[in-house]
């Protein structure tokens, strides 16, 4: 408990540091009030780092305030209540007070009951302060990434006007707008994404990793086109003078307390330590130089979105180790990036890191970083929701109108990524199979499926063919060799298994086996044995002859009799019945013609007991 206290008071302290040396800037879009008379006009409201605000556009509204639930902390649904707008009316933005829940519950709690947006009315008189997502460690926040209203704080003063308003009966219209809550002087844009190589920090973390993967095709293709000027950023802290030789300080830092971030599990005696945290961001950053000084800046979104698929702290693969095969795979060279990064150990300004403490601090009209994550556009922060689409259309409504590029009109691209060094994904050369597939999300390294045949493995180092007809596809990568005539295969259906008479993995070798040596075949007592490759024969001296399925040694000689004897038992037979048969047959046919001769004669031949009966006549006409 004493270490997480002291480990608490020196994270205060790092965010003392970052108030003494600049500002938080405020993000606001604008609000007119349309109707009733008596509040018509324009007022400031602060975007919610939440939901969607529709960045380049306006949205119209009828504002609602509950007579029930209203700090919207319950579900509307338990007061039977709707604010789904009816076919052809108009969206209701839904008024809720400040307090008692965190502002993205009552932003869900609103969403779900069918509003179009929300707004927050301030329960104190002050300046307006930015609502953001609530501390992981303080609820689950499961639905955080599902928010896409957009969501505004405004004034405890108009609150009240806007709530008397209602209450007397009058029909409240506003219209949100954000055209121009982002700067857009020309055709091109430029921003920045404030991030963390911490993926330990909950629905932050897991939002940060999500969106580099999905927003990575959209990005190299605005920033290859020229577009764009993106530049990645990390925030890091520094460890006050009086906890130098602290444990917790001599864990999160570097360069003697020069450089710090948090604990990833907020535990200091187990995982990966936040000095881990703090060299892998280096990395990065270093990584997007030497990138950006071969030409190819937009290699930083293959990196980062490989190195959380491949090296993550949940799996302990967070290395120096992993982080070097992702950056190799790449072909990025190695030698640079880390003479970039310099000694860690170092009693010593890190130049990289003194820079990105630097950049930290806001200037003219964008304010100090200190949300992460934190998209800049065109020197002005992006609230909201960390998402494709969303950001998306914010970074086109930083381009002058017009001038947009067809990335903000369709999403019918690909990235052709693979055609460069195969997208450092896995690729059977031999037979042409490739892991790497070009989407509009970037390159994918994905085990593909070819004629049918499924393959499986990380799609980075290793893929294999699985299930029915593996064999057909490069054998299955299994072991397949040709000698003297004859093929052996180690593929089945079910993976690679030597065949009978070899011995190895199946996959890399398999080695005849010599039964004559091992002394598995051919045991019987005067039996020879001589080994082939896959198998063996045995054979027998003398006058002895082999029988392989009773592994033993006969006489050729008797055999020779016995069969002799057996052939003249069967020709003997074979001649008795052909006599019977003869036999036979000769008896039935004289039978057969006696009765037949018999019946004719019967016709014209007088019987014996017939000759008294016969009359003849002569003379007779």
């Amino acid at each position: 408990m004493g270490a997480k206290m002291l480990w608490i008071s020196v994270w205060v302290l790092f965010l003392l540091w970052g108030s003494c040396w600049g500002r938080f800037v405020v993000e606001k879009n604008s609000l007119k009030v349309t109707s009733p008379d008596s509040l018509k006009g324009i007022y400031e409201c602060a975007i919610g780092n939440f939901g969607v605000p529709q960045y380049g556009g306006t949205m119209v509204g009828i504002v609602a305030y509950p007579k029930d639930n209203q700090k919207a902390c319950k579900s509307f649904r338990d007061f039977d209540i709707s604010y789904k707008s009816k076919p052809g009316g108009f969206p209701t933005f839904l008024l809720v007070d400040r307090g008692d829940c965190y502002f993205t519950a009552k932003a869900w709690n609103a969403q779900n009951a069918g509003a179009a947006a929300i707004l927050v009315a301030d329960n104190k008189a002050e300046p307006l302060i930015t609502m953001d997502t609530p501390e992981e460690e303080d609820t689950k926040a499961d639905y955080l990434q599902d928010i896409t209203i957009p969501s505004a704080l405004i004034s405890k003063s108009f609150g009240d006007s806007l709530k008397k308003a209602i209450e007397n009966g009058d029909m409240v219209s506003v219209n949100l707008d954000w055209r121009e809550s982002l700067p857009h002087p020309d055709d091109r844009v430029e921003y920045e994404f404030w991030t963390n190589s911490n993926d330990e920090c909950g629905p932050k973390c897991d939002s940060q990793v999500q969106f580099v993967k999905n927003f990575k095709g959209a990005a190299q293709i605005m920033e290859k086109k020229g577009y764009t000027q993106f530049t990645p950023h990390y925030i890091t802290w520094y460890c006050p003078e009086a906890f130098l030789l602290s444990k917790q300080c001599k864990s999160q830092c570097i360069n003697r307390g020069r450089y710090c971030a948090p604990d990833p599990e907020q535990d200091f005696s187990k995982g990966y330590d936040g000095k881990d945290v703090v060299i892998q961001n280096l990395r990065q950053v270093c990584l997007y130089q030497v990138a950006n000084e071969s030409g190819k800046p937009w290699l930083w979104w293959d990196y980062v979105t490989d190195f959380a698929i491949r090296c993550p702290m949940k799996e302990k693969k967070y290395t120096k180790q992993c982080a070097e095969e992702v950056i190799r795979s790449l072909g990025i060279d190695l030698k640079k990036i880390n003479k970039c990064m310099g000694d860690p150990d170092a009693d010593e300004e890190n130049p990289v890191l003194k820079a990105e403490q630097d950049a930290q601090i806001g200037k003219d009209s964008r304010g100090d970083v200190t949300i992460l994550p934190t998209l800049v556009i065109n020197n002005r922060q992006y609230r909201g929701k960390l998402d494709k689409t969303a950001v998306l259309k914010a970074i086109c409504a930083g381009f002058q109108e017009t001038t947009e590029p067809a990335v903000c009109l369709s999403e019918d691209i690909q990235t052709n990524e693979c055609l460069e060094n195969n997208g450092g994904c896995w690729q059977d050369k031999a037979s042409n199979i490739t892991a790497c597939k070009d989407t509009f999300r970037g390159r994918l390294c994905e085990c593909p499926v070819v004629k049918g045949v499924k393959f499986v493995g990380d799609g980075y180092t290793r893929c294999e063919a699985s299930g029915y007809g593996r064999c057909e596809i490069n054998n299955g990568g299994c072991w397949k060799k040709t000698h003297e005539g004859k093929t052996y295969s180690a593929c089945v259906e079910d993976g690679c298994k030597c065949p009978p008479g070899f011995k190895g993995d199946g996959i890399n070798k398999c080695e005849d086996v010599d039964e004559c040596k091992e002394k598995t075949a051919c045991q019987c007592s005067g039996c020879k044995c001589k080994n082939t490759w896959g198998s063996y024969e045995c054979s027998c001296g003398g006058d002895l002859l082999y029988m392989k399925e009773h592994d033993t040694c006969i006489s050729k000689k008797a055999s020779t009799e016995v069969g002799w004897s057996f052939l003249w038992v069967i020709l003997f037979g074979l001649v008795i019945a052909g006599i019977g048969g003869y036999a036979v047959y000769k008896y039935r046919i004289r039978s057969y013609m006696d009765s037949e001769i018999r019946a004719i004669m019967a016709q014209y031949m007088p019987l014996d007991n017939q000759e008294g009966q016969i009359h003849v006549h002569h003379g007779d006409i």
